[in-house]
């Protein structure tokens, strides 16, 4: 066999079929690379969209859901519908102590404020914020630190914030760290830059203070914006949701089907929607992509069975000649080897190509449609192996039907 495929004549035989049907063999070798061109890019796209997804909630505990007070819809103990229903901190040691599974309570606050260093001045969201959302809600620290337990307890003035903030307040090269600001008129030193790749959970905004500090500088009292609440792992977190929102419904005197006193997001629902739509386009890209390549394989044989149907005098020569009925099956399968092989490999180098121009125009800076947008070579590999392998399969065909035509017949043929 390896004599065979390295034999000069076989070749030039294979060579000269080729040239004699070149538009046909361009169409043909045109079909099967479109399948693993568009194999290569639907799972390079994929992957990009799920590197982005990756990117933008990685930095969330995904086990979360927000959860703050709204208005009442039904009157319930001498109270009217209509009332308004705010948290309150000791919600959350209830919360604690009566909700099994749940990992973290951690309550936030937040306002809209007049921020000045020396010249410029902004309006920006001022977040009340524990040392705890930064495991839930990283941040991404350039310089200095978050907010500490020190800083809660002494109720301090410092202030984390964030790298668009920053670009707006201070002159480019500035280190801002132990720089003071003034917030609402209140001096405050800086003492962390972060950069965030997605805000959740509150005004648009980019600056933290001790949840103790903006508490008593805005006199909010025991009143609280919002929870961030985190299940352990294991917890179903939709069913937290509901026990949660149920239990703070007996606190406030809501009626217990009263769905609209507090407002909710599921962030572990959520991201599972999205898991799922990843997962059903990664099943739909594989599904097109393998279609397709077969539709391109069958092409080959069929190709090849009208090219033997029109070597039949040709084969019908050969074969009284001499020639062995396993070599002329040989010669054809070694021709939709041939035929799927540089098929595969200009494709799967196009895609590539085209991959590398959605990097270039959507897949580089923070505002990326598709990060990183590439196919594991692993996954390339095993399209190739399967598509020579088809190729091979399906060249059986025409070279069966080349080998069982009687020599005699094909001499007569026309």
């Amino acid at each position: 066999m390896i004599k065979f495929i390295f034999d000069k004549d076989t070749w030039q035989e294979i060579y000269g079929s080729i040239r004699k049907n070149k538009l046909r063999t361009a169409i043909t070798i045109i079909g099967v690379l479109w399948g693993i061109f568009l194999l290569v890019v639907l799972l390079g796209a994929a992957r990009g969209m799920e590197n982005k997804f990756n990117n933008l909630f990685g930095n969330f505990a995904t086990n979360s859901v927000f959860i703050w007070g709204q208005q009442t819809s039904k009157p319930f103990q001498g109270f009217q519908e209509g009332r308004r229903v705010g948290l309150k901190m000791k919600d959350v040691e209830v919360i604690k102590a009566e909700i099994p599974g749940v990992e973290f309570v951690v309550p936030r606050t937040s306002g809209s404020s007049l921020v000045v260093y020396k010249t410029k001045t902004l309006n920006v969201g001022v977040f009340g914020d524990y040392p705890d959302i930064d495991k839930l809600q990283k941040k991404h620290l350039t310089y200095g630190r978050f907010i500490n337990e020190s800083d809660i307890i002494n109720k301090r003035k410092v202030v984390v914030i964030e790298d668009d903030t920053y670009k707006q307040l201070f002159d480019e090269g500035v280190n801002p760290i132990g720089k003071y600001i003034k917030i609402n008129n209140g001096a405050y030193q800086v003492v962390g830059l972060y950069k965030e790749k997605m805000q959740m959970g509150g005004p648009g905004g980019g600056m933290h203070i001790p949840f103790s500090t903006f508490q008593q500088v805005y006199n909010r009292g025991d009143n609280i914006g919002w929870l961030m609440v985190t299940g352990e792992m294991g917890n179903n977190i939709v069913q937290l949701e509901a026990d949660i929102k149920l239990l703070l419904r007996n606190l406030h005197g809501v009626h217990p089907e009263d769905e609209r006193a507090f407002g909710s997001f599921n962030m572990g629902n959520e991201i599972k929607k999205v898991t799922g739509f990843l997962t059903g386009m990664q099943f739909l890209t594989w599904f097109v992509g393998i279609a397709t390549l077969i539709a391109g394989v069958f092409a080959i044989g069929n190709i090849l069975l009208i090219t033997v149907k029109e070597r039949t005098k040709e084969i019908g020569i050969r074969r009284a000649l001499g020639a062995k009925p396993s070599e002329i099956r040989r010669q054809i399968i070694l021709e939709s080897v041939l035929l799927t092989t540089v098929a595969g490999c200009l494709g799967i180098i196009l895609g590539g190509g085209v991959l590398m121009l959605i990097y270039r125009a959507v897949g580089r800076g923070d505002e990326a449609v598709l990060i990183n947008p590439t196919v594991d070579i692993t996954v390339i590999l095993i399209a190739f192996a399967t598509l020579v392998t088809l190729g091979t399969l399906i060249g059986l065909i025409p070279a069966q039907k080349a080998v069982s035509v009687r020599p005699i017949e094909a001499l007569r043929e026309e």
